[in-house]
């Protein structure tokens, strides 16, 4: 590759993901609004800095539109998911069965906010945890803007070794770490032992947004018991078998917070009145206004895609046959006038229908819409409205995501993302270390999943780190860690919230809200790996 990297290159590169966070931060824009914005100072870098031709932008914006289809997939049956358990009144039984379960009112936020979204994480990922923890939290008394901020806080630990390590597996391959070797475990580790220190952050970010000092003291029992089964356990198994290390601790948390709640500071009904994250305005229903329906039917379409999710994924010949079944479109190789090459690919990044997370979700939503018009709680012509709800919730968001995902892809296809990266490595030499976990940040704010980061870096920071005589396995455990953390602030994973929370075109409140939590631990990650690697 012979792209120039020097300071005007590398702040154009720049300059698409800096004009996406002003506007929709600071000007309060939509990502509706300022994604297409971003693309086309992406386009126009592309071809006249970074010389890519009209045809590669275009395979590039194939690729993209492809990978969006597959993003709006997960939304449409998410929200189709949502629509189900709100035509039902499902959401009412929760509320107040969950009340009665969990009388802390933070513990039920927790549980709710952090722990549900983990054990989804485990199992699904791709964003499932943030479109179906949204409208639970509101089904609770969540205000939506906090619905969304909370479930990306709460998965965002899994996006490593949660759904069963995908995105580990990838930083593996990456990086070239041989399966069972020193470094491969070596590296495994400083992955967990940064994202124990995330998990810890998130409890105590979820209580700070609650309810202040107040919830802070009173939650730091419960964050400490189950960060120390999340983050501890992650660790232990990531020595042992890193497919299961987030998915069992995950599991474990569950039946943890149902303990947590009968301890004695936790048993008694309390609650922060003023929260600023519950609305106080909603009048609690009566036993009459609720469907004769009890708290596990309402959560039937939860279980079911619990149930199949895991026998799916972790029942092995099921999972072989199943995932036989792929598609994806052949694309021919580019280069720039640079020499960036882009390979070709006889089926790229095919989806595996049967075991894809939209297909759970739609299967959970139909058996789920089936069982509550057998029982009564959805009207004979309730089905028809269901769906024509979770279209047209759906289509808005449409725009923002293609435009997301191709903005994210050209500029990886034109070397845009390259720069970027080694640019901050020339200029900084080893104090580069400290912002090697922005690198993965980068990666997933951009295509909005830490595989994909890890895919786009994982080789550039196991080479820079030899280069610069550093710990290979501490900076590629944070470029994986930050690219965890990352999830909770990329917009293309914002919107799948606001359009389930049904507040799309508040995504820069979202990311005003969360992005201040992400950078310092960071920051923090990046200052560890530079000790470790002197």
């Amino acid at each position: 590759m012979d792209i120039p990297v020097n300071f005007f290159m590398w702040f154009m590169a720049l300059l698409p993901i800096i004009t996406l966070v002003i506007l929709m931060v600071k000007f309060q824009w939509g990502a509706t609004e300022a994604a297409p914005v971003g693309l086309l100072i992406t386009i126009f870098s592309g071809i006249f800095l970074y010389q890519a031709d009209v045809v590669l932008i275009a395979i590039e914006s194939a690729k993209g539109i492809w990978n969006a289809l597959v993003i709006l997939l997960i939304v449409w049956t998410a929200v189709l998911m949502y629509q189900v358990s709100d035509g039902a009144k499902a959401f009412l039984v929760i509320r107040a069965g969950m009340s009665k379960l969990f009388p802390n009112e933070l513990l039920l936020v927790m549980t709710m906010g952090w722990i549900f979204e983990s054990f989804l994480q485990g199992i699904t990922g791709f964003g499932v945890p943030v479109a179906v923890g949204a409208p639970l939290l509101i089904g609770i008394g969540v205000r939506p803007l906090w619905a969304v901020v909370l479930p990306l806080l709460g998965q965002a630990w899994g996006n490593t070794f949660g759904t069963l390590a995908a995105a580990w597996d990838a930083l593996a391959v990456s990086a070239g770490l041989e399966l069972g070797s020193d470094d491969y475990f070596l590296t495994a580790l400083w992955s967990a032992a940064f994202l124990w220190f995330w998990i810890v952050i998130t409890g105590l970010a979820i209580s700070w947004f609650y309810g202040k000092g107040k919830a802070l003291k009173k939650g730091l029992v419960a964050t400490l018991i189950i960060a120390t089964i999340q983050g501890g356990g992650e660790l232990v198994l990531s020595q042992v078998n890193t497919t299961i290390s987030a998915f069992i601790p995950a599991c474990l948390s569950i039946l943890a917070i149902v303990f947590i709640s009968k301890m004695s500071m936790y048993k008694d009904p309390w609650r922060v009145e003023d929260s600023p994250i519950m609305d106080r305005t909603k009048t609690t229903e009566t036993e009459e206004a609720l469907p004769n329906m009890n708290l596990l039917q309402a959560f039937i379409p939860y279980i079911v895609l619990s149930v199949m999710t895991l026998a799916i994924l972790v029942i092995t010949p099921i999972n072989q046959f199943l995932s036989q079944f792929k598609f994806g479109f052949a694309f021919p190789e580019t280069v720039t006038g640079y020499g960036f090459v882009n390979k070709a690919y006889e089926s790229y990044s095919p989806i595996t229908i049967f075991t894809h997370a939209s297909m759970f979700l739609f299967a959970s939503s139909i058996i789920g819409l089936i069982y509550y018009q057998r029982k009564g709680w959805i009207a004979k012509g309730g089905t028809k409205t269901i769906f024509a709800k979770s279209i047209s919730m759906t289509m808005p968001s449409g725009i923002a995501v293609v435009g997301l995902v191709i903005m994210s892809k050209i500029m990886g296809g034109t070397g845009q993302t390259a720069v970027l990266a080694q640019g901050m490595a020339a200029v900084l030499g080893k104090s580069y270390v400290i912002l090697s976990p922005f690198i993965g940040l980068l990666g997933t704010f951009m295509t909005g999943s830490n595989m994909s980061s890890n895919i786009l870096f994982g080789d550039f920071q196991m080479t820079t780190s030899k280069l610069l005589n550093a710990n290979s396995a501490a900076i590629l455990g944070a470029q994986t860690t930050g690219g965890a953390i990352g999830s909770a602030i990329s917009p293309s994973k914002i919107i799948l919230g606001t359009t389930t929370a049904n507040i799309l075109g508040k995504e820069g409140d979202v990311m005003k809200t969360i992005i201040w939590i992400t950078l310092l631990p960071t920051l923090l990650i990046g200052v560890v790996a530079y000790f470790a690697s002197l």
